[in-house]
């Protein structure tokens, strides 16, 4: 099997060590220790001749949502990725129940020359870029101030590192800001494709009464809102708990609730929980928001600046994650 195998260094647990095993478990593997995102690009340059059956990433999902891109800008067929957990909130890698990265390269040393299982997954598109996942608001103003915190960490940085930095940078910044602030923006949700359907108190899907192409879903204030095909933002936290409840579309969320609702909820929000006040679901093809002011915008955890108009939309590819739960049962490491 061809594998190509890239080990973000600027990764929370990225390392030359973890390059180091990962030569001596795969030692056919074409491998790539990089630093920045020229390098990566350099490296899938030289894929282009050779394109790997299976790519494993190791960073977060920043990385594997940098990678996606560069391997499309450069005409290079998306291989299966393995998604290694060497990043901060690791959601691609939950969801595909990776294991530690060590356990992970023995399993597919192991395996042998096959690929891996797979599991399918769907992606938003959004100026012409792909991810998982995509929003605006508080989560990615929580982003950005979990890296200012870090960046002014110093010697504490590796303690400001996980889940407890990032509820500090939200408790300390996020919050506080949206306290004394002028409070949400209001955004107008417009569907552009086939009809759109909701999700009933119950759990169930049901179509969105006057929901068809070119209708107002939504309007209103919006503290959270995006689209996503995974469940997960990263850390557990269940953002968009119905994502591949219906194939072929994009899982929409609007959050209008102030900050102090959303905090006393954090935890039933972390879950995933629903139905909740003031939170509205769709699924959607296509659809645009408008806001009344720039809001905050990321893609797959990096923040790529403000934005007053957005449109999201289901890219024509999918991409094959090995689904790392199913390759564990089949090996014994």
């Amino acid at each position: 099997m061809n594998i190509a195998v890239l080990v973000n260094l600027r990764a929370r647990k990225g390392t030359e060590g973890m390059g180091g095993l990962v030569r001596d478990l795969l030692p056919r593997a074409r491998v790539a220790l990089t630093r920045s995102l020229e390098e990566a690009q350099e490296w899938v340059d030289q894929l282009r001749h050779d394109p790997p059956s299976l790519l494993l990433a190791g960073g977060g999902d920043g990385t594997i949502t940098g990678l996606l891109n560069e391997l499309r800008s450069q005409g290079v067929a998306l291989p299966a990725i393995g998604v290694l957990p060497l990043g901060t909130g690791n959601a691609w890698a939950r969801v595909t129940g990776a294991p530690r990265p060590q356990v992970a390269l023995k399993q597919i040393a192991a395996y042998g020359e096959r690929l891996p299982p797979l599991r399918p997954f769907s992606l938003v598109r959004v100026e012409g870029r792909v991810a998982p996942f995509a929003g605006t608001g508080w989560d990615a103003e929580m982003i950005q101030d979990f890296k200012n915190q870090l960046a002014a960490a110093g010697p504490l940085k590796k303690a400001q590192s996980g889940l407890r930095g990032y509820l500090g940078a939200m408790f300390t910044r996020t919050v506080p800001r949206h306290l004394f602030g002028e409070g949400n923006p209001n955004v107008s949700v417009y569907n552009l494709g086939a009809s759109a359907l909701t999700i009933d108190a119950s759990g169930a899907v049901r179509p969105l009464p006057n929901g068809g192409e070119g209708q107002l879903l939504y309007q209103g204030p919006a503290g959270v809102a995006g689209a996503a095909t995974t469940p997960e933002w990263g850390f557990g936290f269940k953002a968009f708990p119905f994502a591949q409840a219906v194939p072929h579309r994009l899982s929409v969320r609007v959050y209008g609730a102030g900050v102090m609702e959303a905090t006393r909820n954090m935890f039933r929000l972390w879950r995933g929980e629903h139905p909740m006040p003031r939170m509205h679901d769709f699924f959607v093809e296509r659809l645009r928001m408008d806001f009344d002011r720039e809001v905050p915008f990321q893609m797959g955890g990096d923040v790529l600046g403000m934005r007053r108009s957005l449109e999201f939309d289901l890219a024509e590819e999918n991409v094959n994650l090995v689904d790392w739960r199913r390759l564990g049962r089949l090996v014994a490491v």
